[in-house]
């Protein structure tokens, strides 16, 4: 069952959000009575109900995506970190030699939340066996991303510089990406 739950801030204006899970966070003006939020609420009934069902519709996509690589026994995390190895290695040492950086480690895991993370202090990667899901020039575009922060750490003009010139299709394979993501189900 999802709830409503209501945060009083310094903000000049009530508004809502709904969260993955499907609750209602309301933020309104610090002092403003409960009588004004509650009506402010009943009067988005249509729309929480409607973003609620959009969100619900979402997560059984996303769910539904993620569920095409099942990762739940051991077996099934050893076998699949073993491909994407077989596809990751190869894309690394070529773009680790072009772009003059190569990680210290790399290590493969079953993460929903990002395709790929770069620890930038101790020069460390880490893929999501997700990337199994992506075709191969969309896995690509994550290893040069993840490279290129070991030449920018932040996602700045400079970072997006270095992704123009390593791998131009960035932008065509995060769209696809994300496209990807939303549409199955």
């Amino acid at each position: 069952m999802s709830t409503i739950l209501l945060t009083y801030r310094r903000t000049r204006r009530l508004s809502m959000r709904i969260a993955q899970n499907g609750d209602v966070h309301v933020s309104a003006p610090l002092g403003l009575p409960r009588a004004d939020v509650e009506r402010f609420i009943a009067r988005h009934a249509d729309w929480i109900a409607e973003a609620r069902r959009k969100t619900a519709d979402n997560r059984q996509r996303r769910d539904a995506f993620y569920a095409g690589l099942p990762l739940t026994t051991r077996e099934q995390r050893t076998e699949a970190t073993s491909r994407l190895k077989a596809l990751v290695e190869p894309m690394l040492q070529h773009h680790s030699h072009i772009m003059g950086v190569a990680p210290n480690a790399v290590c493969y895991k079953p993460k929903i939340s990002r395709w790929g993370v770069c620890n930038v202090k101790n020069r460390t990667i880490s893929f999501s066996l997700y990337l199994l899901l992506l075709p191969d020039w969309c896995i690509e575009h994550v290893v040069v991303h993840e490279l290129c922060h070991l030449l920018e750490p932040a996602h700045n003009a400079r970072f997006y510089a270095f992704m123009d010139r390593y791998y131009p299709r960035w932008r065509e394979a995060r769209l696809y990406t994300r496209r990807l993501q939303k549409t199955q189900s």
